[in-house]
């Protein structure tokens, strides 16, 4: 089951749509503590939001599933997306305030997160359209910010269709085996790779992911990514050296690329040194969504790497 087109990508995302609420520390409080900020903003984003809007700025032809609240955070979600060209036809608006993520930025570009959920909630099942849209795709993109029933629908009706289904597990959680065993490609950072297998080595954790889902990619941060595969083996693919801003929203931008570059067909080495260009052009700037790059800047930073 490839999903993959040599002339595009087609991809449906399902997952959360927030407004983060960040505020800019020079370090970030301990338990207890009250510190200074600097600077405080409201930026559209949840990881199911960033993903879709880092593969339509890619160049990915992008729906969005998902439900906002019946507020002015609704409003400014969908209009964020349709404003980096994702499709929002199946964005649910439900009762209630929207999705919320409390997030503190450290001079260092570290982050600390709360996210409250708000309509995100509501997306427990797929209505007619969001199986259309899923059917019609070539790959679908999943987190976990949403409720897993709907996850799970989501990645099940993907394999029905032969549909390419990536699974960020974040945040991490045990994960049903229903929903792994329609995953195709596992894509966590080594820390919900450990959540998931209690192994902290991230080439001992793909091995025992891999006893579960046939690909996995896990991301190392400033180290990179490592790939595994049943029938490929392993191998690294470096990040590029930058001084990173803000952090917020690199996984992200890494997964939204990566999709673009396999569903264009690329090999899986250059589609992964593809998505280190995108995730390293966002932690240089402040912010999730609003620091996704376009593809001609992706394109550019490649050329000179």
């Amino acid at each position: 089951m490839d999903g993959i087109l040599t002339d595009g990508s087609t991809i449906a995302v399902l997952g959360s749509t927030n407004m983060d609420l960040v505020a800019y520390v020079a370090k970030a409080p301990a338990r207890g503590e009250t510190v200074a900020g600097r600077e405080f903003r409201t930026v559209p984003g949840g990881k199911g939001a960033n993903q879709a809007v880092a593969a339509a700025r890619a160049g990915g032809s992008v729906s969005m599933i998902g439900a906002v609240g019946a507020d002015a955070f609704g409003d400014r979600l969908r209009a964020a997306l349709e404003e980096s060209g994702v499709d929002t036809g199946p964005l649910r608006t439900v009762d209630g305030p929207s999705g919320t993520a409390h997030i503190v930025v450290d001079d260092e570009g570290g982050n600390a997160i709360v996210v409250v959920p708000g309509a995100n909630a509501a997306v427990t099942a797929l209505t007619p359209r969001d199986e259309a849209v899923i059917a019609g795709a070539d790959l679908l993109l999943l987190q976990l910010e949403t409720p897993l029933e709907g996850v799970l629908a989501a990645a099940e009706t993907a394999r029905g269709h032969g549909v390419r289904t990536v699974l960020t597990p974040a945040p991490a959680r045990p994960l049903p085996a229903g929903l792994l065993a329609a995953t195709d490609l596992l894509v966590p950072n080594e820390h919900e790779a450990a959540a998931l297998t209690g192994r902290t080595d991230p080439y001992d954790a793909a091995d025992a992911l891999l006893e579960q889902v046939p690909e996995v990619v896990i991301t190392l941060g400033s180290a990179g990514s490592l790939y595994a595969s049943r029938t490929a083996g392993r191998f690294t693919v470096p990040a590029l050296r930058v001084t990173a801003v803000d952090s917020t929203g690199a996984g992200d931008t890494f997964v939204g690329a990566l999709s673009v570059a396999l569903g264009e067909g690329r090999p899986m080495p250059e589609a992964l040194a593809w998505a280190s260009c995108a995730a390293a052009l966002s932690v240089q700037r402040s912010g999730a969504s609003t620091a996704m790059p376009y593809r001609a800047e992706i394109d550019g930073l490649a050329s000179a790497s």
